[in-house]
């Protein structure tokens, strides 16, 4: 493709980054005044939550996170250290792991989604009538981000009261 971006669209790429970084920067200093562990924490344990037997090998987890292996591996380790997650042994394959959410884990990720959503409000929702925030769905679809398909960073014992 030869075609360079139109300004509009160099422009609109360039706000794209630009609030990425200053909206997740803001939620998680939420997070942290909050006392509460980085927002990567939280996502962990909640793909963890919704696996089938809380469980997911790490690839798995680290292919919904969307981060490195390195930062997977590392927070695995965190997360065990801190017993909110288990590694277990695969029994079919005894050469695989999975990553098992703990009571603890469930815990802490239903606590931080009282800071999270209402950083998530502060940041967002405030600021987006219920229409706008569509209308950006519609557009970042286009771009190849399904809303109707992304990840909801509600708890899945929360979603039905929201």
């Amino acid at each position: 493709m030869k075609r360079k971006p139109s300004t509009e669209a160099t422009a609109a790429w360039i706000r794209l980054m630009r609030i990425q970084s200053r909206v997740l920067g803001a939620v998680e200093l939420d997070l942290k005044k909050a006392g509460f562990p980085p927002l990567a924490w939280y996502d962990a344990l909640l793909e963890l939550s919704r696996a089938p037997g809380g469980e997911m090998r790490p690839v798995e987890l680290e292919k919904q996170m969307l981060i490195p292996q390195y930062s997977t591996s590392r927070l695995i380790d965190r997360l065990v250290e801190e017993g909110l997650a288990a590694r277990r042994e695969c029994k079919m394959d005894k050469r695989g792991l999975f990553v098992e959410i703990t009571e603890a884990g469930r815990d802490l990720q239903k606590r931080m989604w009282s800071a999270y959503s209402a950083a998530i409000e502060r940041h967002v929702g405030s600021k987006l009538s219920d229409g706008d925030a569509a209308k950006l769905c519609g557009l970042l679809d286009r771009l190849g981000c399904s809303c109707d398909q992304a990840t909801t960073p509600v708890p899945p014992s929360a979603a039905a009261t929201r």
